[in-house]
């Protein structure tokens, strides 16, 4: 909320600073009778008057939110989001010397800024000074101290989406940044989560002017046949019930083309196999493995040779895959 939107909820509901909360109930019900739409039908100012009083009760009637609002003034939602607390007690406030808070995306990033948490030596090597305020009934500067410290310029996240080939053999992406056009070499074998760092490319301290790092958090959109497993990438085949039985080569798709897998006699469905060297390119070169999820499926549209050499086998098999179910108890 920038600070000429600050609206002050004490003065919204008439009650001091120090109000309890049993004065700030009082006052709050008072006014929401006065301005009640219900006794105000028609008149706009009694109920944009309404909704200011409902804003601040929401506020201070809550001792959390109350304690941001107390500690963060106009910041005090971002304070909130980010799950900033304060260190002083109820009532501190702080100046910060008229920094533009939207351009943090939360308030651990502008406090993070402030205090130089990103670690090491300042760009250019420039000491800022941090002042807070003191003043009036209040001391202020139990959560921000008078301090001089280095200020380095704050780094950048950004999420870049690859599609599957794209990760697998790498590739070059055009970006712009900040009205810049950034051209980056994505490495093969990307995986999704790995973080990329662009030199001198993230946002400006406020204070020095210098540029920190952009990392760009690598997505890679789904594959409709692979899929990640670790290292490895993973994919599903169907086979029938006769090459399940009986054993049989079949063709699978690769990143780099299909291959000849032998499946042996006696596999069940949901069964894993293993080619090497046939799955994600590693960081350090080579390949890691394929699994291969092997699924039976049976025929629904059989000819009259399938279905009678299908019932000579029931007929004659001596194979009962649920015999150990009749000992099954509870």
């Amino acid at each position: 909320m920038p600070a000429s939107d600050f609206k002050d909820y004490y003065q919204i509901l008439g009650v001091s600073k120090n109000a309890t909360q049993e004065e700030i109930k009082q006052a709050y019900r008072k006014l929401a009778r006065k301005y009640h739409p219900d006794i105000n039908p028609g008149d706009q100012k009694a109920e944009e008057r309404f909704k200011e009083i409902n804003e601040a009760n929401e506020v201070l009637s809550d001792p959390e939110k109350r304690q941001k609002y107390d500690a963060f003034g106009q910041y005090w939602q971002q304070a909130a989001t980010s799950g900033a607390t304060p260190r002083g007690r109820q009532g501190t406030r702080v100046d910060v010397g008229g920094v533009d808070f939207d351009q943090y995306g939360n308030f651990d990033d502008f406090i993070n800024d402030l205090l130089g948490r990103f670690g090491g030596a300042a760009r250019g090597g420039r000491t800022y000074t941090y002042r807070t305020y003191t003043g009036g009934d209040r001391d202020y500067s139990d959560f921000f101290e008078n301090v001089a410290t280095q200020a380095p310029a704050p780094d950048t996240e950004a999420a870049i989406s690859l599609t599957f080939s794209e990760a697998f053999h790498g590739t070059q992406k055009r970006l712009q940044i900040d009205g810049e056009t950034v051209t980056v070499r994505i490495p093969p074998g990307t995986k999704p989560g790995s973080r990329l760092r662009i030199k001198g490319k993230g946002r400006s301290s406020p204070f020095s002017q210098q540029r920190g790092d952009l990392y760009l958090i690598i997505e890679v959109l789904p594959h409709p046949f692979f899929q990640f497993a670790d290292d490895n990438i993973a994919c599903e085949i169907p086979i029938r019930p006769d090459e399940a039985v009986l054993g049989a080569e079949v063709k699978v798709p690769t990143p780099d083309g299909s291959v000849t897998m032998k499946i042996p006699a006696g596999v069940r469905s949901g069964q894993s196999l293993r080619l090497r060297g046939k799955g994600w390119t590693l960081p350090k070169g080579g390949r890691s493995d394929l699994i291969v999820k092997l699924q039976i499926v049976s025929p629904k549209d059989l000819s009259a040779t399938e279905r009678e050499c299908y019932e000579k086998i029931r007929d004659s098999s001596t194979f009962d895959p649920r015999a150990t179910l009749e000992e099954v108890k509870i």
